[in-house]
């Protein structure tokens, strides 16, 4: 994981409002979410109990980067975001068969939501 990636998570742990080169942190305390951005574009909204993913209009490189450090965090390990053949996928936590967990691949929305 990135240095810039650590830091962002730290500021979403720690309610705070952060900034660093093209990435930031709103927290807004109202309705207690943090609102991440890249390059001025949100890419996720995070709560104490879900998070929702964007891609500011960018399938980058580094949009998926901060996404997955986000999942790595905040989500079941395993989900995520990953391309193939140029198409974004998310990958979602669905449930155990006896040790193993069970994911689904479903096409990349704006607006997906992990809880």
């Amino acid at each position: 994981m990135r240095k810039i990636e650590i830091q962002m998570i730290a500021a979403i742990h720690n309610n705070q409002n952060w900034s660093n080169a093209n990435t930031t942190v709103h927290f807004n305390e109202e309705e207690n979410v943090s609102i991440v951005r890249l390059h001025g574009n949100k890419i996720a909204e995070v709560t104490d109990d879900t998070m929702t993913i964007f891609d500011g209009g960018y399938q980058s490189v580094t949009t998926k980067s901060r996404l997955n450090a986000l999942c790595d965090e905040f989500c079941i390990t395993g989900e995520g975001v990953f391309q193939k053949n140029y198409q974004w996928f998310v990958r979602k936590f669905v449930g155990q068969m006896g040790t193993e967990k069970v994911f689904k691949t479903e096409t990349f929305t704006n607006g997906y939501t992990f809880a």
